[in-house]
């Protein structure tokens, strides 16, 4: 890999797709993260923080949850004010930023964000971190609390709220951070902005804070593995899905003879292309037969949300593209953009005929994973009716043996990520 080759790029971008990219996992409310993050910083400003401080309260109220990936993590972590296994998410999401440098910061704080006052005052953590993580996890818990109230009845909710969150003064949360929501929740213009429209356009103009950062390709591959690990524990049958599409995207890059640059960053849209599945409902991903013609209109929406997220993530525009076109075919068929052929780059056929090729590796609830004269047979099918590039899959089928092996790779072992970026 080209780790030399930078990209400008935008760490507030960043951290608003990440944002967006968890917050799919919610299914009917996609707006948490925002809210939280939303909520802390009233408070940090309240409590008379640094700026400083208040945008640091702002990123990690954003990316608090970027260790949940499955609808039932997210079902239990709202139902349940205290989840005995909420600590899970909190020790993935620690180890997916502390060895990725832009972001390594918010680790810790994203790590003890579920522990109650009264542990963290017993642990050794660091005073700022545990002071943060403390106001993360009220401002968390004031959220859910209020949810299914936005939009309704949130301005009578808001005293049960905050008489439910003193019962747990001392406790759970630091007296003195308590005290001060006590007095901020008595505006009614605090509860107002957390509806939807509003709290949507609040992180709109946190968003166009620029708050610059040079990438090497090797941080933003990094970044986009965080995402590709969030994506791919969502399901079973597709565990290591992304990591092997972006891998086999690279090797027929290089057959194809392009560039290292060219090459590494069709790997990293590989790792990003399948990031809309997050909003893809569980049963729809597991259902062990054919998806119905409703199933199948929901499915088909995933690469538009890849394209929606990414697209605003300045710098990386080409990346957006070919992963967002990773179901669109030659023929102009396919979904969700129907680009003509000359506007559907070979960068984005080769991410095609990759996530075809895994897919067909992999055990699906469905069916057993192919055997290579299988695939051989269904990829010059595509080939021959338009849907992938027939000169990429002559590209495949002429190395069949080392696809298949990388395709197939450690999946068919642990199934799981390296996640510690070492």
């Amino acid at each position: 890999m080209d780790t030399q080759s930078r990209i400008r790029i935008n760490l507030r971008e960043v951290v608003a797709a990440i944002e967006t990219t968890v917050s799919l996992v919610g299914m009917d409310d996609t707006n948490h993260g925002k809210r939280v993050a939303y909520i802390a910083c009233q408070l940090g400003h309240a409590l008379g923080f640094s700026q400083s401080d208040v945008d640091f309260l702002y990123d990690f109220g954003m990316l608090h949850d970027i260790g949940v990936s499955t609808e039932a993590e997210h079902r239990n972590l709202v139902a349940n004010f205290d989840w005995g296994e909420s600590g899970l998410h909190c020790e993935v999401g620690y180890q997916l930023l502390q060895g990725f440098h832009p972001l390594a910061h918010l680790a810790l704080p994203v790590l003890y964000h579920h522990t109650a006052w009264v542990e963290l005052e017993r642990m050794n953590v660091r005073p700022r971190e545990a002071l943060m993580a403390n106001l993360v996890y009220l401002a968390d818990r004031i959220d859910v609390l209020s949810a299914e109230h936005y939009g309704d009845d949130i301005l009578i909710a808001r005293h049960q709220v905050a008489e439910l969150i003193q019962l747990k003064s001392g406790s759970y949360f630091k007296p003195e951070y308590v005290e001060v929501f006590k007095r901020v929740a008595q505006s009614e213009s605090f509860w107002l902005a957390l509806e939807s429209r509003h709290i949507c356009r609040y992180t709109w103009d946190m968003n166009r804070v620029t708050i610059h950062s040079t990438l090497t390709i090797g941080q933003l591959k990094q970044l986009a593995m965080i995402i590709a690990y969030i994506v791919d524990q969502k399901s079973k049958f597709t565990a290591q899905h992304s990591i092997k599409v972006a891998e086999v995207a690279r090797f027929l890059a290089e057959l194809f003879g392009m560039t290292e640059t060219q090459c590494d960053k069709i790997e990293i849209a590989g790792l990003l292309h399948d990031i809309g599945k997050l909003h893809t409902p569980d049963a729809i991903l597991n259902k062990p037969g054919p998806l119905d013609e409703h199933e199948r209109a929901v499915m088909n929406q995933h690469s538009f949300e890849t394209y929606e997220i990414l697209r605003h993530i300045s710098g990386i525009e080409d990346i957006a593209m070919w992963a967002a076109f990773h179901h669109e075919g030659v023929n102009g068929h396919g979904y969700p953009f129907h680009p003509t052929e000359l506007e559907l780059s070979t960068e984005a056929r080769i991410v095609a005929v990759a996530d075809v090729f895994q897919a067909l590796v992999q055990d699906r609830p469905y069916r057993r994973r192919m055997q290579p004269q299988e695939i051989r047979k269904l990829l010059l099918q595509k080939a021959e009716a338009g849907s992938l590039d027939a000169s990429i899959v002559r590209l495949a089928l002429s190395n069949m043996d080392h696809c298949y092996n990388v395709a197939l790779g450690a999946a068919d072992a642990s199934g799981q990520y390296d996640i510690s970026f070492a």
